[in-house]
């Protein structure tokens, strides 16, 4: 456990009971259950982040178990990637399972259910159950198949699994309460016909159990101590319980299901079949989109593990649904690329800087730090020639005085460079500055230990020597959404606040020492925000995708 002492979060506090009473610390086991059937985001990194981190605290075994129930859905690339995120997330699972592995053991002790009187097949179609259900104030009405005797069911049941029947033909439900105020107990289904391949069982059942009746017998043959769902499930704990009462021994440890709220966020959607929606429309170019909320498409856009277990561990667990605000999880990136991202010159919008006075033929190689929150970052050489570009909104012909870049007769500093000063520039026909000529004092390089280097002056800017600048492709992304909560208008379908702004790619230059990049290093360009190179790049063109930004440029939007 760790030693650092912190205020334990309720479902720490219910593990601290239950082993002063029920359990032991050997037995505790945790589990993370996602269903194969899209792409994990980032509210599957908070449970991620809690199960595992639980695992970490009590020094507990993690499983990683697919609740592959329904074919229908499901694929192997889902379970690829579900893998590859946890595994860069920077966890790892004591076993991996499948909900189809014990497909013969959950088949098994429905039988034995029919036996017992417990279940029984239904040949209504779902139309028919759904209405006998009753509604959560009126009880609901017997099936007129729930009387049959058990050597029917037995016989049902079977050659449902031999697939003698069609899909809807029939079900297998469970014999608890019609007039039970929980409708989740109103003789749940527990298994249905589908003639469809399973990712990894391929054609060897035609009939699939329910995640009800799955989940809860899963984790007792994993031998799961705690089962923690989000909100949603709560009504499903006695079903989980009823089930398990089935089939629990006393001598083996009974599983206990408890529930912490799912946490939404601000301008995304994170339902699976909205964002399977985007991906089909192609409002987004696939799940890892760096627009995307999926842990993929946060790592294409540059986010960390850390920054992402830290945004978990940040928000932490509550018993209440309520919206997160994207700005903090942009906010933990921020600080962590502070400490880790080396800073680096690249120009987005270039305006041409000529520096009248810099020997024509002359270059010198300026010794930049990498990264000054990090002693063992080292350094490099930076270019510096008499031709540079800067960004076009770093000048101005004329500004007040609050405008501490460049203008004309004023100075700026170049960073780790020279200090310069505007004297004139060129205009097109539309009156839009094409150059701009200044002068620079050669006693004023960062560094030189002169005492006209250590001049005071107000501004400082980023800059690239356009001879030695590299052409590369950078991807601006912003939020997907206009709106803070995109999926909660009754009277309008979520798809239309998505922001047709939030994305743009442009060619920038950049200084040379990023020819060497590989995919996913990130950077800071300094003045501007975090970058990371995107998977697209080639040895030809590289490609930068935009992380965020220095300072939280929606704060004042959404206010």
């Amino acid at each position: 456990m760790s030693s650092t002492k912190r205020s334990l979060n309720f479902i720490e506090h219910i593990i601290e009971e239950d082993l002063a009473k029920d359990y032991s610390k050997s037995s505790l086991r945790f589990r993370f259950p996602p269903e194969p059937n899209g792409y994990l985001h980032i509210g599957h990194a908070s449970s991620i982040c809690l199960n595992f981190g639980l695992g970490l605290r009590y020094s507990a075994p993690v499983n990683l178990r697919f609740d592959d129930t329904n074919p229908t859905k499901e694929e192997q690339e889902y379970v690829d990637a579900i893998k590859r995120d946890v595994e860069w997330l920077g966890f790892e699972w004591d076993k991996e399972c499948y909900a189809s592995d014990y497909f013969g053991q959950l088949y098994d002790w429905a039988e034995e259910l029919i036996k017992q009187s417990k279940a029984y097949v239904d040949s209504q179609n779902a139309e028919a159950i759904a209405q006998q259900k009753g509604t959560p104030t009126e009880p609901g009405t017997a099936s007129p198949f729930r009387d049959r005797t058990v050597e029917e069911n037995l016989r049902l049941f079977r050659e449902m699994k031999e697939g003698k029947y069609k899909e809807g033909e029939h079900v297998l439900r469970a014999k608890i309460d019609m007039s039970s105020s929980n409708m989740l107990m109103r003789d749940p289904i527990m298994y249905r016909i589908l003639h469809k391949s399973h990712h990894r069982t391929k054609n060897d059942w035609c009939i699939y159990p329910m995640y009800d009746w799955t989940h809860g017998e899963s984790d007792y043959i994993e031998s799961i101590s705690h089962s923690f769902c989000t909100l949603e499930f709560a009504m499903h704990r006695e079903l989980y319980d009823w089930f398990l009462d089935q089939v629990v021994t006393p001598e083996n440890l009974r599983p206990k299901q408890r529930e912490f709220a799912r946490r939404n966020f601000s301008h995304t959607v994170v339902s699976k079949r909205r964002l399977l929606q985007l991906v089909e429309q192609g409002v987004v170019s696939g799940w890892d989109d760096p627009r995307m909320p999926t842990i993929s498409g946060l790592r294409r856009r540059g986010y960390t593990p850390m920054s992402i277990r830290n945004f978990a561990d940040t928000i932490g667990i509550a018993k209440r649904d309520n919206v997160v605000d994207l700005s903090l999880l942009e906010f933990t990136v921020r600080e962590d690329l502070n400490k880790t991202a080396d800073r680096v010159h690249a120009v987005l919008d270039p305006l041409l800087l000529e520096i009248t006075n810099y020997p024509e033929d002359q270059e010198e190689w300026i010794e930049a730090e990498n990264n000054p929150e990090d002693e063992n970052a080292g350094s490099r050489k930076v270019p510096f020639s008499k031709y540079l570009y800067i960004e076009k909104e770093d000048f101005k012909e004329e500004a007040n005085r609050k405008f501490f870049r460049l203008k004309l007769d004023s100075e700026v500093r170049l960073k780790n460079g020279y200090i310069i000063k505007a004297v004139s520039c060129d205009k097109d026909a539309d009156g839009n500055v094409t150059k701009v000529y200044c002068t620079y004092d050669p006693d004023t390089r960062s560094g030189s230990g002169s005492e006209a280097s250590k001049r005071k002056v107000k501004g400082t800017l980023h800059w690239v020597s356009k001879t030695h600048a590299k052409s590369v492709k950078v991807r601006l992304y912003d939020r997907l959404f206009t709106d803070p909560t995109p999926d909660a208008h009754k009277d309008k379908d979520f798809m239309e606040f998505v922001n047709p702004n939030s994305f743009e790619e442009i060619e920038a230059f950049v200084e040379p020492s990023l020819m060497d990049a590989k995919v996913e290093d990130r950077f800071q360009f300094q003045r501007i925000g975090y970058f990371v190179v995107d998977k697209d790049s080639t040895s030809e063109q590289l490609v930068f995708n935009k992380t965020v930004g220095l300072r939280d440029t929606w704060a004042k939007l959404d206010s």
